[in-house]
């Protein structure tokens, strides 16, 4: 059985921390306008309606994902690739989600912070699917092939 290390435990942790984060950040800093200011009043239904199809698409995720499903970028040993569903259309679905998500959030509450804060946890998904597709390419060798048709984060585009 592998350690808490060893399935990529920390790269949860961090995650669940930039999430909290993002969740609990203030609107505003002292000296700053509200996001909500400098983008206008349409700012906050963009972002629900962001907040809406990160939803949908982390959701569709977690349900093709079937029993496969775990918190850790390590796939599981008894797993199976999934390519079909969400992961037609983009190879991490969740993530994308989740990002698409945290961007809505931004613009919803109107914060800056929030905002820096979603382009963190952006960069922080890029590089932690380039370690689980490492993982990935290793445990199931139809991988590369699928990483050549099917993009990564933004489905369609990256």
């Amino acid at each position: 059985m592998q350690t808490f290390i060893e399935r990529g435990g920390w790269w949860v942790t961090a995650q669940f921390g930039l999430l909290f984060a993002l969740v609990v950040a203030p609107q505003e800093l002292p000296g700053m306008p509200a996001l909500s200011m400098i983008l206008g009043r349409w700012a906050p239904v963009v972002g629900f309606v962001l907040c809406g199809c990160g939803a949908m698409l982390a959701g569709a995720g977690l349900i093709h994902l079937g029993a496969n499903l775990t918190p850790f970028p390590r796939p599981r040993d008894d797993g199976r690739l999934v390519q079909h569903g969400a992961y037609a259309i983009v190879r991490h679905p969740i993530y994308s989600g989740i990002i698409i998500g945290a961007f809505g959030w931004s613009l919803l509450r109107g914060s800056i912070v929030a905002l820096v804060l979603s382009v963190t946890l952006l960069v922080f998904l890029y590089l932690k699917s380039c370690r689980e597709e490492r993982w990935l390419v290793e445990r199931y060798p139809e991988y590369a092939d699928y990483q050549k048709r099917v993009k990564k984060i933004i489905p369609f585009i990256w």
